[in-house]
């Protein structure tokens, strides 16, 4: 799958040729050099401006084939996100490469060629940025510094496993950068919310830490874990990834994209990162094809949650014949209110007196936990986000019509108010 370079002959984009031309040498790829001019210009100016640009670019992919590495070049005419994208596909192409905004450009390219290959392309957008890092990890002299933007989400996965391809060309020191909301991510764990802004509680950077390292574990190499940054932050987030990326002096920032427009811009991550940083920038779409090497889902940890019913007995054997060996299962027990120590601890034996012995058989870690409050399913989803559950387990009468709608269904209110994935099991019929 070749790598495409977009030129428009200024310093700045010889220098992301370069980039380009040795990430295609290293990974074994032909480089497609591309310039696009605007349909106005070709129509004004005709075969002579045509006829420049095409020498221009000749010169330019002669150059970069000293660099030991396969050109093919194109000419094409149009709005360049479009045109590029067009092209891209067509080649399969595995990225896309261009200079990053000078700092002349109003807005620092808001709304630019750049910002718009961001919302356009299917395939990763590389905004390569001065600097010998690239370069000299594609010559085979030194590690690439790789920063990967760490959250919970779809597009963070997409990067990630952009990231192990990477790896599969030299090696990659990887650090994760987590920044967060303090007050917002107490709230998701069901832990006490800190009084201050800035105030970060053990608890909550131990949940955190503990998350943070599970999402990245299958970059770890050679036994070593990835070694993690996690910052609290006030405003936008890509303002404090990307102050840490430079304090880590890493070579390139990778961050996954929803690839918003208009309004949804304001709070992308990948959208201001690719223009403020000072280091190149990777943007990984979450669209486009599958591919083959996709990391398979790991389920390591399952909440079951029981009202001490048949069915929610049921429901913890479901649990506990799906976990792995050296996995956990997390028995929950909501109560109304706060009871006496006495009282919970009764209740935490009649939980563990639910477990199926066969689960202890197999080597399996089993927690209880009694929680307190009025709200059964958004203690049931911060219990899940706590524990970093993988499946949460839960028996469901299966009510319909006036029934649930008079009484309501707490599996599904848990499954509206929590992205991780629901397991509901019923009672057999008869």
């Amino acid at each position: 799958m070749p790598i495409i370079c977009a030129t428009n002959f200024s310093d700045a984009t010889h220098r992301s040729c370069d980039a380009a031309a040795h990430l295609a040498r290293k990974a074994g790829e032909t480089l497609w050099l591309v310039h696009v001019l605007p349909s106005d210009s070709a129509k004004a100016f005709g075969k002579a401006l045509m006829d420049a640009a095409d020498a221009a670019l000749g010169d330019e992919a002669r150059r970069l084939e000293k660099l030991g590495v396969k050109v093919e070049r194109a000419l094409l005419t149009g709005e360049p996100a479009s045109a590029l994208q067009e092209l891209a596909a067509k080649q399969g192409a595995q990225l896309v490469v261009t200079a990053a905004p000078s700092h002349e450009t109003p807005f620092l390219g808001m709304g630019g060629t750049v910002d718009r290959l961001a919302e356009a392309l299917h395939m990763p957008l590389l905004v390569a940025r001065e600097g010998g890092g690239l370069e000299a990890w594609a010559r085979g002299t030194r590690p690439l510094k790789v920063m990967l933007g760490v959250d919970r989400s779809l597009p963070f996965e997409k990067a990630r496993e952009w990231v192990k391809g990477l790896r599969k060309l030299g090696p990659v020191e990887v650090v994760g950068g987590r920044v967060f909301w303090p007050q917002e991510e107490a709230q998701r764990l069901g832990l006490e919310r800190p009084l201050s802004f800035g105030e970060v509680s053990p608890a909550l950077r131990q949940a955190l830490e503990s998350e943070t390292a599970a999402l990245v574990a299958s970059l770890a190499e050679g036994g070593q874990p990835v070694r993690v940054r996690l910052e609290p932050g006030m405003g936008r987030i890509a303002d404090h990834l990307v102050a840490l990326a430079d304090e880590e002096q890493v070579d390139v920032l990778v961050v996954g994209t929803h690839q918003r427009q208009a309004l949804g811009k304001l709070w992308s991550v990948s959208h201001h990162a690719l223009r403020l940083a000072k280091m190149s920038v990777v943007s990984v779409p979450v669209r486009g094809p599958q591919g083959a090497e996709v990391e398979l889902p790991q389920v390591r940890t399952l909440l079951v949650t029981t009202d001490f019913s048949e069915l929610g007995d049921r429901a913890i054997a479901y649990a506990s014949a799906l976990v792995p060996a050296g996995g956990r299962v997390h028995l929950l027990h909501v109560i109304p209110s706060r009871g006496t120590p006495e009282q919970e601890h009764a209740l935490r034996q009649q939980l563990e007196q639910r477990v199926p012995r066969a689960t202890g058989q197999g080597n399996h870690e089993v927690q209880v936990e009694v929680v307190a409050g009025s709200d059964v399913a958004g203690l049931i989803a911060q219990a899940a986000e706590r524990h970093g559950a993988d499946i949460i387990c839960m028996g469901t009468h299966g009510r319909t019509g006036l029934a649930r709608a008079v009484m309501g269904s707490v599996a599904q209110a848990v499954m509206a108010r929590s992205d991780r994935p629901v397991l509901m099991v019923r009672t057999p019929a008869g």
